[in-house]
């Protein structure tokens, strides 16, 4: 695992991609195959909690080792997984929205 994905992976705070629930970890915790969030009982380790997760990226992974996850909502056991935020950044995607409507604007 690199140094980023452990760092993110110990830094918590982070919220569950389906209810957006925080899960905090502790230093030095993983989540685990099987771990499901408190709040709505979805599975935590899937690819939309993943910082590799990428939807514009080949196989949806910025990880190139990666194997192909069909379900990216449900659990699986990719070893390259590190939870984090991912390619979700809302506040980023809406950054993004307002800049691009400033663009191009009508006068």
């Amino acid at each position: 695992m690199t140094e980023s994905a452990e760092l993110a992976q110990s830094a918590g705070g982070m919220g569950c991609f389906s209810c957006d629930a925080a899960v905090e970890l502790s230093a030095g915790e993983r989540i685990g195959f099987r771990d499901t969030c408190d709040k709505c009982g979805t599975d935590l380790h899937v690819c939309l909690n993943c910082i590799h997760h990428d939807s514009t990226a080949y196989n949806e992974c910025r990880e190139p080792n990666a194997e192909w996850v069909s379900d990216r909502e449900r659990a699986n056991r990719c070893e390259y997984f590190a939870y984090g935020a991912g390619s979700r950044d809302s506040a980023g995607t809406e950054r993004a929205r307002n800049t691009l409507d400033e663009l191009f604007k009508k006068p």
